[in-house]
């Protein structure tokens, strides 16, 4: 059921949304090389304590899952682009590392992504490349973002973030995508990342979604890790996903999980 949110309740959603900008940031500033995905994830897991937030991911299992979640981060790196579950792997220059994270506050949620490269490391030719990918996700979200406008429908959304996907050469897996968030993480209606303009849901005010564009570097193509959770590209291919919360009011969309 798609639920639409009161000015009030968007209010009362601003404080989720700082705490999951502020822990990213932290989560980032972090992760170094040498530092470890488990010390990631124990350091979201104490800002939630401190908080008196309510993680999202711990005791997550939908059906595409293997078992609870069990960590409070999702930490994919390199080929690794979506659901990545934290596990004993010692970060290393040059890691392109995705951070997924979604916490509750006060019984309203706010999820959000970012993906950048660990350390400073320009070998092998990687620097550029994944500039690039990470950067492209920036602007399709922003480009979703931008088009999610009062009057116009969920497919204008998609539309949007497809059209910088393929400007950038990148092919588009529609398996996973954005979604709606309120009281739960996900929720109606689900937000694709590629689509037809004018086509699917109206975006009307009170509507709250997250939006996550996420692309392979060459395929578009993935597998479900050993681990029951970790989704990998088929080819070894490197991913990035960048993703923020956002509220579709009369004056257009307020992002909910901006980070300064």
């Amino acid at each position: 059921m798609i639920e639409l949110r009161t000015p009030r309740e968007i209010e009362e959603m601003r404080p989720a949304g700082r705490f999951v900008a502020e822990t990213l940031q932290a989560v980032r500033e972090a992760a170094r090389p040498g530092v470890n995905l488990l010390e990631l994830d124990a350091l979201a897991h104490r800002r939630i304590k401190e908080r008196g937030a309510e993680s999202c991911y711990i005791d997550y299992h939908p059906s595409f899952g293997a078992s609870p979640f069990g960590k409070v981060i999702c930490t994919s790196v390199n080929d690794a682009v979506l659901h990545g579950l934290p596990h004993d792997y010692t970060l290393a220059d040059g890691d392109l590392l995705s951070i997924d994270f979604a916490v509750a506050v006060d019984g309203w949620v706010s999820d959000s992504a970012i993906s950048f490269v660990v350390g400073e490391s320009s070998s092998s030719g990687r620097a550029e490349a994944d500039a690039k990918l990470i950067r492209t996700t920036e602007i399709a979200l922003d480009a979703g973002i931008a088009a999610a406008q009062p009057g116009k429908k969920i497919g204008d959304i998609s539309a949007a973030i497809a059209a910088v996907a393929r400007e950038a050469g990148y092919s588009i897996n529609t398996d996973f995508g954005g979604h709606g968030v309120g009281r739960t993480m996900h929720g109606d209606p689900h937000v694709p990342n590629d689509g037809r303009a004018g086509r699917g849901f109206p975006l009307r005010p009170g509507l709250v979604i997250a939006i996550e564009p996420w692309f392979l570097e060459t395929t578009d193509e993935i597998y479900t890790d050993d681990d029951g959770w970790t989704l990998r590209s088929t080819d070894g291919s490197r991913g990035a996903h960048s993703e923020h919360t956002i509220a579709i009011t009369a004056d257009g969309p307020i992002v909910l999980t901006a980070r300064d």
